[in-house]
């Protein structure tokens, strides 16, 4: 009988002891370190693409590796697409002073291109002719550069000019120098790559139709999107190692 007295007192001593303990703090889970950001596999590699030694100089458009795509408000419900086939550029750009770009380019009004499914009605002609574009009265779109900001992390803004059914005004695009290389065997002139986006307004160049009236969405809009990508070869294999070494020594 004592010795059970007994273990019952322990008892009751140890769990008032247990009772009266200060909490045991909880050990939170280690949180695991996030793995880096690594380049999606089965894609190129943005950061190998800007390579040190691509050199200054004169490049011209590679029309096998560029578009120009444009996109229109129709009716609210779609962003309605069409390119043009035919354009060209020349470019003077150095990638250690993207400021120093140089831009000219000219494009084909004849060649704007649609999805128009109906090949009883050339709706790709009317949108060259007299009401829209008026191909046959100006017969070129040029584009020219007046000054490029450089914003960081190879993007540039791109102040220029546009002229389009005898009219000049002021654009801006934003710009990514996408990357390029001195050359290579199967390729052998050093090659540039850029993509750009920029909006107009048609209605500033004459082309005023179907546009709708305020608060209403009978039409296509105002606003043009434009969607630019390319890529400009610029000086031959040989002479590019040369300058592209010199100048990444340079920096």
């Amino acid at each position: 009988m004592k010795r059970l007295v007994l273990l019952l007192a322990f008892a009751s001593i140890a769990a008032c002891a247990q009772k009266d303990a200060p909490p045991q703090a909880t050990k939170e889970p280690a949180q695991a370190t996030p793995a880096p950001a690594t380049e999606p596999a089965g894609e190129p590699s943005r950061t190998a693409a800007l390579a040190p030694d691509v050199p200054a100089g004169d490049y011209k458009m590679d029309p096998a590796h560029s578009s120009l795509i444009l996109r229109v408000d129709h009716m609210g419900f779609s962003r309605y697409t069409v390119r043009f086939r035919r354009f060209d550029a020349q470019l003077r750009f150095d990638p250690r002073n993207l400021t120093a770009a140089q831009l000219t380019a000219t494009v084909d009004p004849r060649s704007i291109e649609t999805d128009f499914p109906d090949p009883k009605y050339n709706f790709n002609a009317e949108l060259a002719g007299p009401q829209w574009l008026d191909a046959a009265k100006f017969p070129e779109i040029a584009f020219r550069t007046t000054r490029v900001e450089d914003l960081g992390n190879q993007a540039m803004r791109v102040h220029a000019e546009l002229t389009m059914r005898g009219v000049t005004r002021p654009i801006v695009l934003d710009a990514t120098y996408n990357g390029g290389y001195v050359g290579h065997p199967m390729d052998p002139h050093a090659r540039v790559g850029f993509s750009a986006q920029g909006v107009l307004r048609r209605s500033e160049f004459g082309i005023s139709g179907g546009i709708p009236p305020a608060g209403g969405n009978m039409g296509v809009g105002d606003r043009v999107a434009i969607a630019i990508e390319s890529e400009f070869n610029g000086p031959p294999m040989s002479n590019a190692e040369g300058a592209g070494a010199q100048a990444a020594q340079t920096q």
